[in-house]
């Protein structure tokens, strides 16, 4: 990299998954608005063709007047020439097809299971990440062998264990996962705040709070705004408020299956003293399973949607669409800010800014005291030039942590799994998961599930579960 007048120049980016159709757009734009680093980005995606399209699209808006930030895309045709002198990697993949997808959040609805996403817990997750940590097995070998010294960014879900499998194979790696999640929560107490104190355009960042817990189940102890203890304010605000929840104004969400009332958020801080910091699909899906996830009916009660596949493949195919149009000049990208840090953490480690945010990485540092040091957590944390500090976030209440252990040992039983192809510790997992325990299956109904959804998936696992 190439430091001059407060600005880097020449850095170097690989994005493994670079033939995105969502994310990378997210990504090329916030580069484009940034004035203060530009470089290349490196695409590698097993869809060669769909990186190449992302590197015209990437080039066509980088030579845009009002696209401040320069960046030059070139499309890679190997991991080892993506990585070699990589300054950052950036992890962005869809571990197999939306058809593997709904095997892991459909077929478990035959055991009355409902899962409202299925790519982080609940048998869906365990599932899909046994497909992902081999793959990310693979990325952790190339990155220990052509760019070891890179900072390494995942967006990929399940978050956890993809961080996990990065460390457990180069212990050394530089790796940590970004997820938004908890801005979204600092939005929530923002808009209360607002409307509560009777301002208007509080900035989210002024939010402060600390974070900990895990990915996607992530719970704040402190929030203060300029001073003021935000958490009386949400208690009124919830008392006043838990039946109807919380219609956020300024929302980012196109489709209403990802929207959310907050009121699992609201219920789950009367039940246990904290804010709960992610959406409420996700929060939904470390509970036991007959609480916010019974049924239908339930989930429509407490104001929140279940994705469904069906809608993530029409997805696909607006996004599919959006890219043919932006690769034949007929849409330009909307230079807006995306709300996403990634590459605000970027400039923190390049050195051109210090800043406190979010990050998922091991609790070697004991960030949370009363969670395993093996244990993957989401804490907040410094970024300074070439530096991650993890800021210590103290203990949880015994109420949270209990919930929040049966994800963390399920971690450790799914990535032993995963490397050794054991089927006996899926099920084990499974039946630790509150997901189940909440639907009270029969041993003999889990086994079941378990080789189905193996079965529904083994076409992206390796050798040893055939």
């Amino acid at each position: 990299m190439i430091y001059e007048n407060d600005v880097v120049r020449d850095v170097q980016i690989a994005y493994i998954g670079g033939g995105s159709r969502g994310w990378a757009r997210t990504f090329m734009t916030d580069l484009a608005m940034e004035p203060r680093m530009g470089g290349t980005i490196r695409l590698y995606d097993i869809d060669t063709e769909a990186a190449k399209a992302n590197e015209t699209i990437g080039n066509h808006l980088s030579r845009r007047k009002e696209a401040v930030g320069k960046w030059a895309y070139r499309t890679c045709m190997s991991m080892e020439e993506a990585l070699t002198g990589a300054d950052f990697i950036v992890i962005s993949i869809l571990p197999g097809t939306f058809d593997e997808m709904a095997v892991d959040v459909h077929m478990p609805e035959r055991l009355g299971i409902c899962q409202s996403v299925g790519d982080t817990a609940g048998p869906g997750g365990m599932i899909r990440a046994l497909r992902t940590i081999p793959i990310y097995v693979e990325f952790a070998e190339a990155i220990r062998q052509y760019a070891p010294d890179a900072w390494v960014i995942n967006y990929t879900n399940p978050m956890s264990l993809c961080v996990k499998t990065l460390y457990h194979v180069f212990p050394q790696i530089k790796a940590f996962g970004c997820c938004h999640e908890v801005f979204g929560t600092q939005k929530v107490l923002k808009g209360i705040a607002e409307d509560v104190l009777g301002l208007k355009d509080i900035d989210r960042k002024d939010i402060q709070v600390n974070v900990l817990g895990i990915n996607h189940f992530t719970w704040f102890d402190y929030a203060s705004y300029k001073g003021i203890d935000l958490f009386p304010m949400y208690r009124k605000y919830v008392d006043e408020h838990f039946e109807e929840g919380y219609a956020e104004r300024d929302t980012n969400w196109a489709n209403a299956c990802f929207a959310c009332a907050h009121r699992v958020k609201f219920d789950l801080f009367r039940r246990y003293g904290l804010i709960a910091a992610a959406g409420d699909r996700h929060l939904a899906e470390f509970m036991p399973g007959n609480e916010y996830l019974k049924d239908p009916e339930t989930v429509e009660k407490w104001k929140f949607a279940l994705t469904s596949v069906e809608w993530r493949k029409k997805d696909l195919e607006n996004r599919l669409e959006k890219s043919r149009r932006l690769l034949k000049g007929e849409e330009e990208i909307n230079l807006d800010p995306s709300g996403e840090e990634g590459i605000l953490l970027i400039k923190a480690l390049c050195g051109l800014e210090r800043v406190v945010s979010n990050v998922n990485i091991p609790n070697t540092g004991m960030q949370i005291e009363n969670l395993p040091a093996k244990a993957v957590v989401e804490t907040n944390a410094v970024f300074e030039r070439n530096a991650i500090r993890p800021i210590l976030a103290g203990p949880l209440p015994e109420s949270v942590r209990e919930l929040i252990m049966p994800a963390v040992d399920n971690h450790e039983t799914i990535l032993e799994a995963a490397l050794t192809c054991n089927e006996e510790l899926v099920v084990r997992a499974f039946m630790n998961d509150p997901q189940v325990k909440g639907r009270k299956c029969k041993e003999q109904d889990i086994r079941q599930l378990v080789r189905d959804m193996l079965d529904g998936t083994k076409k992206y696992l390796p050798k040893g579960w055939k």
